[in-house]
């Protein structure tokens, strides 16, 4: 038993870098396209950028679940939620990381407003806590995030997000900070079938990560995804399911020293007739 909890203390440093809090990106949509979600606009956006809420006109909300390296010790739960209302689009998101004995929880509320057809802006207020048994108790912080979308040409959107620009600080002990991590990245729709995402991550602490990702419409209903990232090198792949107001997303990812990451999402819209002053999709 101790040697398992070692290994798994050894697996969550490697990826935390020493920091808790990192923002997980969730959604087994973007998670199939190496997470290259910065431009993307769906209800996940209250996770990944929340500009994208901005363009959204339907009520909707879903739930997400990942088996990090099949290990149910370092698995991620998540849920969102999106309501249009006049003016703009309220997001929630939450999200938890770990398991009895060592956990992460993070808890926003964020607000989009799109400005035509072309441009949107978001902006995030999240609660952060963390929680180590043994002693160490439990810690809690405010931080923020920020994001825009563009749509400066026809099929094309450019998306930025910054997280936590305030570089609020976790603990006192080794000037321990929340991650502060800028996103920049553009999809581009070929056509009605295919779309390509590309997306650069730079935590200011760490070495700037590279993702890309395509998502290949088979048929009405059918979604086939594929991504590639790299720091670290990870390989993805998954498939999403249409079926009227309910969105099924199945992904894995993989990682060639640390092995799968099954990721299963499920979206559910609650349709309404359009107006002529409905937002823009």
């Amino acid at each position: 038993m101790g040697k398992f909890l070692l290994t798994l203390i050894a697996v969550i440093l490697a990826f935390n870098a020493g920091a808790g809090n990192e923002n997980f990106p969730i959604g087994a949509r973007s998670a199939a396209m190496a997470n290259a979600s910065v431009s993307l606009s769906d209800v996940w956006s209250a996770q990944q950028n929340q500009a994208g809420l901005g363009f959204l006109h339907n009520y909707s909300a879903g739930v997400y679940y990942e088996n990090r390296f099949l290990l149910k010790e370092l698995s991620i739960r998540g849920g969102v939620a999106a309501v249009p209302v006049k003016g703009g689009t309220f997001g929630l998101s939450i999200t938890n990381f770990g398991y009895t004995s060592y956990n992460e929880n993070k808890y926003s509320l964020s607000f989009a407003k799109s400005f035509g057809d072309k441009v949107s802006a978001g902006i995030a207020m999240d609660y952060l806590t963390t929680k180590i048994v043994d002693g160490y108790g439990s810690k809690g912080v405010f931080a923020a995030e920020l994001g825009l979308q563009a749509k400066p040409l026809k099929g094309l959107t450019i998306g930025f997000h910054l997280y936590n620009p305030t570089r609020t600080k976790l603990t006192s002990y080794d000037n321990e900070r929340i991650p502060t991590i800028i996103r920049l990245g553009a999809d581009y729709k070929f056509s009605d079938v295919v779309i390509l995402a590309i997306e650069t991550d730079k935590d200011i602490s760490q070495k700037a990560m590279f993702k890309a990702g395509i998502e290949y419409k088979a048929v009405k209903e059918l979604y086939l995804r594929i991504g590639i990232a790299t720091n670290p090198t990870l390989s993805s792949f998954g498939f999403g399911l249409n079926l009227k107001d309910i969105k099924i997303d199945i992904s894995t990812s993989y990682h060639q020293t640390l092995g799968f990451s099954p990721q299963l999402s499920l979206t559910y819209n609650f349709n309404k007739k359009e107006t002529e002053n409905a937002k823009p999709q």
